[in-house]
């Protein structure tokens, strides 16, 4: 397995560049066209399989969330994937911002790459 290189971190970038402008202006179906039909997902709410729970999961934060994240590592498991793990600042307008953990899975489909597993994590202890 490769460790991080400029070509995956590229791959990954692109793909979570187009998350973050789409989770910036609350445009949850388009957030979910960016994973895989079967993607398994984790927020920081109950897991769900396939897009229509990843719309919905994002169709119910608040107006004003945005997402700013960091590269930490990339792995290159197989030809077809991208695996990354990333620190991410979810903001918003009436609280304190939550820092998180995110591993993704990307996995380059007949359309691209897509996200087909997403996991958020909080190490803070905080529920």
């Amino acid at each position: 397995m490769q460790h991080t290189t400029e070509a995956d971190e590229a791959i990954l970038r692109n793909v979570l560049d187009s998350w973050k402008a789409d989770v910036d202006r609350h445009r949850p179906e388009r957030v979910a066209d960016l994973f895989t039909e079967d993607a398994i997902f984790q927020g920081l709410h109950p897991y769900s399989v396939g897009r229509p729970g990843i719309a919905a999961y994002y169709d119910a934060q608040p107006l004003g969330m945005t997402a700013d994240y960091r590269v930490l590592e990339t792995r290159r498991p197989a030809e077809d994937l991208v695996l990354g793990y990333l620190g991410v600042d979810f903001s918003f307008t009436d609280r304190p911002t939550v820092a998180v953990k995110l591993g993704v899975l990307l996995r380059r489909t007949e359309q691209g790459w897509a996200i087909a597993h997403y996991q958020v994590s909080r190490l803070d202890g905080t529920p």
